[in-house]
C-alpha cells in the first residue's frame, strides 16, 4: 500500500508540474505571438532627403518583425503628399513645414536636417554672402571671380519643382523658382552633390545631413556657412543655423496597425542613432 500511495503521489505531483508547464508555455507562447503579430507591406513614398533614414530605420523594424516589410521610394515631398492623400502610399515623406492645404493629413515629425550651399572643394571660394547668391542665382554675376574666385563661368545648379529642399531656399533667400536662372535642374540630393563633385564651377544647395556624410566619404565638395554661420548638423542641433526644417511622414488618416506600430517606432528613442549615423538630428522625446 505505501507503495501505491508513493506512485500516485508522484502521479499528481508530475501531473501538477505539467499543467504549471503548460500554463508559462501558454503564456510565453501569447508573449511571443503578440509581440510578432504584425505582419503586412506598408509603402513609403516621398522626399529624397528623408528616403535613406527611412529605409534604414524600415530595415531594423524588419528584423524585428520578420512578416513585415517596407518599401520606401523616394519622388520628392509633393509625390509623398499626393501619394498619401490618393492611397497609393500608406505613409508619405515630406522634408518641410507642413502647408496650409495640407492640414487634412496627419503630420508626426521625425527629425530635423539644415540645407547648405555647396561647391565643388576644389574652388577657393570659402564664404558668399546672402546677396551674393541670391545675384549668381538670378544670373545677375555669372563668373567666380566677381566673388573672389578664379576666371571662370558659374554653373548654377537647381532643384527641380516639387522638392522640399527647393521651397526651403527659395523661402530663405526671398527668391521665387521663375527668379533662378539654372544651367543645370536636379531632382534629389545625391544627384546634385555628384554634378557638383564633376564640376569645379558649379553652385548647388542640398541636404546639409547627406552633404556631411558625403564629404566623410571623400566626396570631392564642400558647405559654405550661411549668415556667417557654418553648415553643419551639429549648428542645425543647437538652433544656430538659420536655414533647418522638420522632416515629417505623413498619413491620410490617422494611422493604426502596421502603419502605427512602424510611425511610432521610427519617432522613438531606439532609432535616435540611425538618425545621427544619417547625419540629421534626432527631436528631444
Amino acid at each position: 500500500m505505501k507503495c501505491s500511495c508513493d506512485l500516485t503521489t508522484r502521479k499528481v505531483i508530475r501531473a501538477v508540474l505539467m499543467v504549471i508547464l503548460l500554463s508559462v508555455n501558454v503564456l510565453v507562447g501569447g508573449q511571443a505571438i503578440a509581440t510578432d503579430q504584425l505582419t503586412g507591406k506598408l509603402v513609403v513614398t516621398g522626399a529624397s532627403t528623408l528616403a535613406p533614414l527611412i529605409a534604414e530605420i524600415g530595415k531594423r523594424f524588419e528584423n524585428l518583425h520578420p512578416r513585415v516589410r517596407i518599401d520606401v521610394q523616394s519622388g520628392g515631398s509633393s509625390r509623398g503628399v499626393a501619394d498619401a492623400r490618393q492611397g497609393l502610399a500608406d505613409i508619405g515623406m515630406v522634408s518641410r513645414a507642413m502647408k496650409d492645404e495640407e492640414k487634412d493629413l496627419y503630420a508626426f515629425p521625425v527629425a530635423r536636417d539644415g540645407v547648405g550651399i555647396i561647391l565643388h572643394n576644389g574652388n577657393p571660394v570659402q564664404v558668399l554672402a546672402d546677396e551674393q547668391v541670391v545675384a549668381i542665382y538670378r544670373g545677375k554675376i555669372t563668373n567666380w571671380k566677381d566673388v573672389g574666385g578664379k576666371d571662370a563661368s558659374i554653373t548654377v545648379v537647381n532643384k527641380a519643382e516639387g522638392r522640399s529642399t527647393l521651397e526651403v531656399f527659395l523661402h530663405y533667400f526671398k527668391l521665387k523658382n521663375t527668379d533662378v536662372k539654372a544651367q543645370v535642374v536636379i531632382g534629389d540630393n545625391e544627384q546634385g552633390i555628384k554634378t557638383v563633385a564633376g564640376n569645379r564651377h558649379a553652385i548647388g544647395y542640398v541636404s546639409i545631413g547627406t552633404a556631411e556624410h558625403d564629404e566623410s566619404q571623400s566626396v570631392p565638395i564642400k558647405l559654405l556657412p550661411i549668415g556667417g554661420i557654418p553648415a553643419s548638423t551639429e549648428n542645425v542641433r543647437n538652433g544656430t543655423f538659420p536655414v533647418s526644417r522638420t522632416l515629417h511622414i505623413i498619413t491620410r488618416t490617422p494611422p493604426t496597425g502596421l502603419a502605427k506600430a512602424f510611425i511610432d517606432y521610427t519617432r522613438s528613442k531606439a532609432v535616435h542613432d540611425i538618425i545621427q549615423q544619417q547625419y540629421f538630428v534626432p527631436l528631444v522625446d
